[in-house]
């Protein structure tokens, strides 16, 4: 069922938790995200990146009707989403192409710029009945894992202004995550991510969502993330399974061994990030850090079940 970001946002703020966003460039991400989502009956969404073109990965013209065909005979929810779309033409040949989603990165522009830009990509948006999400901040690394300027913490101030001026529907905001892999564990720095949601009145997103503590996912959702970026690590576990075939291996086991892993990866991370949702979240709110660790083991034994 093919829906835009506003109304799977809706579910997430109805039900307290988080839906899980994924890049996929190619089918077999696709499936395997696709398949997780139906088998935890939760909502998804399925992005493709600006930067994936630009490395060659895959071209949006191209991916694009799979990803729309793929959503659209799902059995849940699917956003198809562009993820960090930098070029307002970029944006606007997404909206054409039929994403129901876009996101216009303009975290590296000066302030009016990127308040200009952002509310033009709105009104854009709207003709389409298409959801709009935006960043103010900047995680520094960049979407494909190369290195970019330093990470600049979104202030609770500007996002509150900025949010109420360009009308977007989600934020992403900057509070200690990254793109790419963690060469150390991130400090997230909640009382900024608390003052953000206090503040702001649309949803919040967390990208660079990775790699990050279970404990921190539980934490970051409590206080109002309700969309969470995943990439690099359900890739890298397609790309370890691979590593492990036989050498007399054929393409299509490939494909197939990387979804199979890929589709583990991405239903552990939307069966935490649901969590909240469900009776047992309610005893392992207000805990001590310290009970962390045995809480989380608990929670993914839930998820596994």
């Amino acid at each position: 069922m093919l829906v835009n970001l506003k109304e799977i946002l809706k579910i997430a703020q109805a039900r307290k938790c988080a839906i899980g966003s994924f890049n996929t460039p190619n089918l077999a991400s696709m499936k395997a995200v696709i398949s997780a989502a139906e088998e935890q009956n939760m909502p998804v969404i399925i992005m493709h990146a600006q930067i994936h073109e630009e490395m060659g990965v895959c071209k949006m013209d191209e991916i694009a009707p799979v990803m729309l065909l793929l959503a659209d005979k799902a059995s849940v929810p699917v956003c198809v989403h562009l993820d960090h779309g930098t070029d307002m033409s970029y944006v606007k040949k997404a909206l054409d192409l039929g994403f129901t989603s876009v996101m216009f990165d303009g975290s590296e522009l000066e302030k009016e710029m990127n308040y200009a830009n952002t509310s033009i990509i709105v009104s854009l948006a709207k003709k389409f009945g298409a959801s709009v999400e935006a960043e103010i901040g900047s995680m520094g690394a960049r979407e494909g894992g190369g290195a970019g300027g330093e990470s600049v913490y979104t202030d609770p101030d500007d996002a509150k202004d900025f949010a109420e001026k360009t009308g977007i529907d989600a934020l992403a905001c900057a509070f200690g995550t990254a793109h790419g892999i963690y060469l150390k564990e991130p400090k997230l720095d909640f009382p900024r991510l608390k003052e953000i949601g206090e503040k702001v009145s649309v949803p919040l997103v967390m990208h660079g969502g990775s790699g990050v503590n279970p404990a921190d996912y539980m934490k970051s959702i409590e206080l109002g993330i309700r969309k969470i970026n995943c990439y690099t690590y359900m890739a890298k576990a397609g790309g370890a399974a691979v590593a492990e075939l036989k050498k007399d291996m054929l393409y299509h086991d490939i494909e197939l061994e990387a979804m199979r892993a890929m589709k583990e990866d991405a239903a552990r991370s939307i069966g935490f990030f649901k969590m909240p949702q469900s009776p047992e979240y309610a005893q392992y709110t207000g805990i001590d850090k310290g009970e962390m660790e045995t809480i989380v083991k608990k929670v993914i034994e839930i998820i596994n079940k």
